[in-house]
């Protein structure tokens, strides 16, 4: 982010720093993480998705060892700006996950980055070898797309966890 960036004192979430965004799925759970400087962004890890509410140590380690001060979830929304069961489960995620490892999170619209991550996926991978990849790809989608909305707006983007789902906030604008 830009050192014009604004940044409320009022809002947990950091002004610099490395994020982490996650692309929570019922399977897998896309990983990326940027830079100090917000400028880079790159595709991290893949986690199994089946048993993560008892992998706060592995959430909590990487985010240590990536030193991460802020998390990115992706908000699953539907075209005509709706919420649906996966937001619902998203959402449920991102509590856990600012529980567990004491960050601020931001949920982040994640409308196609999965279609954006398979235009961009390259190689001659394995069909079980893409889908683990796309899912990395599209944390790094979602994380790009929140770090550039945050230059835009000169402020944090997205949806603090305790805003309202229905209103208020605007998770991209």
């Amino acid at each position: 982010m830009s050192s014009a960036q604004t940044h409320q004192p009022d809002d947990p979430f950091p002004a610099s720093g490395r994020i982490a965004a996650f692309d929570y799925g019922t399977v897998r759970i896309g990983i990326a993480v940027c830079d100090p400087d917000r400028i880079l962004a790159s595709p991290l890890a893949v986690h199994p998705a089946a048993d993560w509410q008892n992998d706060g140590d592995y959430f909590r380690s990487l985010i240590k060892s990536e030193r991460i001060v802020g998390l990115v979830v992706g908000l699953p929304i539907h075209c005509d700006g709706g919420e649906s069961e996966k937001s619902k489960e998203a959402r449920e995620f991102a509590k856990w996950l600012a529980a567990e490892t004491l960050l601020p999170v931001r949920m982040f619209d994640e409308r196609f980055t999965t279609a954006d991550a398979n235009r961009r996926i390259g190689g001659n991978f394995t069909r079980a070898k893409k889908k683990q990849r796309v899912d990395a790809i599209a944390a790094f989608v979602l994380l790009e797309s929140f770090i550039e909305a945050c230059r835009y707006r000169q402020a944090v983007a997205g949806e603090a966890l305790d805003a309202d789902p229905n209103g208020g906030e605007s998770l991209d604008a």
